[in-house]
């Protein structure tokens, strides 16, 4: 879908760059791009300049020309072939070759270079990683990571518009599952389902979404665990399967865990989901304008600990969410940082018992002046199919 240019959020990056007296940014992670011109790559080579003052100038493949003219908030669309007779070297080292071209242009530059990236794990295929040519073609540019991070932090009212999308499509997918989810079928069988629906019908949702994606980890019973692989493991009855999901609709995220049940929920069960259900509610109604991500997490996790599961979970009990599925801010004791609205959070605490099994609730809350806003109508909790 063509969005119009968001406007609040390109000034508020410029607003940045003037505090910080950069005249251009260089940035090159696909969800950058996205961010500062609506483009959404294909296979990762692209890149943009950014100037303070000025039209962007977004690089992109030769084959995504269409895709540019479309979608994009620029006019300045500079191309790149995939394949050049004569050039033997990866596509991205001709994108890196222009952006540095265009980058001359400017005085001061920041590149990203201290975004932390994670390579190929059983949920993504095939990465985009970076040479060092990529930094050498910059020599003096500050790093302009810091600045990304304070600009997507905030999230405006066309991102969470976009955000509400995947939400929608998410919460759509496990209504489906409650129709489909069977004692016996396996782990993977019910995830294949899951995904199904999300690419099939998330795909032109409402006439708003080009392109919907859907990733994964479906546990069950004793296969619950973080961490861990979806499994032909199968379906239990009277214990929680556990959707943990994650919806990108052209390039916004929701990243949710949602649990669905087959028959009647077994008594321990339902006793730690009161429990769980009792310390994320105290989370939720904390992620207020001012409130401290140091304290919320320290009471989380002492409201695990008093559950019986001291020292869990291993994994953040928050992070925030919009052109990645995991993007700062995190919470942390060790590091004070201050709640501010216009912020989405993923709250995801969970409990794990060291046998297998366990439960986690998670949903995506946009911070307002007047409280968090859930943005999945897909109940918390354990639901029944």
């Amino acid at each position: 879908m063509t969005w119009p240019r968001d406007e609040a959020k390109l000034a508020r990056v410029r607003a940045l760059m003037a505090g910080r007296g950069l005249d251009a940014l260089v940035v090159r992670a696909p969800d950058a791009i996205l961010y500062l011109t609506n483009f959404w790559g294909m296979k990762g080579y692209d890149a943009c300049v950014f100037p303070r003052e000025g039209e962007p100038v977004l690089i992109c493949l030769e084959a995504s020309a269409e895709d540019a003219a479309r979608t994009a908030w620029t006019t300045d669309v500079r191309l790149f072939p995939g394949y050049d007779a004569t050039d033997p070297r990866p596509p991205g080292l001709r994108a890196q070759e222009l952006a540095a071209q265009v980058a001359r242009e400017y005085g001061r530059v920041a590149i990203e270079l201290s975004g932390g990236t994670q390579a190929t794990d059983r949920m993504v295929g095939e990465p985009t990683t970076f040479g060092r040519g990529w930094f050498d073609a910059f020599p003096g540019a500050e790093d302009a990571t810091p600045l990304l991070v304070a600009a997507r932090s905030l999230k405006t009212a066309q991102e969470i518009e976009r955000m509400l999308l995947a939400n929608d499509i998410a919460a759509a997918a496990m209504e489906h599952m409650r129709g489909v989810l069977k004692p016996g079928m396996t782990c993977a069988q019910a995830a294949a389902a899951w995904q199904g629906f999300v690419h099939g019908e998330g795909t032109g949702w409402q006439g708003k979404v080009d392109l919907a994606l859907p990733f994964s980890l479906i546990w069950s019973g004793p296969s619950i665990r973080t961490f861990t692989a979806t499994s032909a493991a199968p379906v239990q009855e009277g214990e929680p399967t556990l959707f943990e999901i994650w919806v990108c609709a052209d390039g916004y995220w929701a990243d949710h865990t949602k649990n669905l049940v087959c028959g009647e929920l077994k008594p321990r069960y339902r006793e730690l989901e009161l429990g769980l259900l009792a310390v994320y509610d105290e989370a939720v109604a904390s992620a207020r304008p001012g409130g401290s991500f140091a304290d919320l997490d320290r009471r989380v996790r002492e409201g695990i600990q008093a559950l019986g599961f001291p020292g869990q979970p291993s994994h953040p009990i928050l992070h925030g969410i919009g052109a990645r599925a995991h993007e700062p801010p995190y919470a942390h004791q060790a590091v004070e940082a201050e709640i501010l609205e216009h912020m989405v959070l993923a709250i995801e605490p969970g409990c794990y018992w060291p046998e297998g099994g366990g439960l986690r609730v998670e949903d995506n809350f946009l911070v307002t002046k007047d409280g968090p806003r859930k943005l999945s109508p897909f109940p918390d909790g354990i639901v029944n199919v």
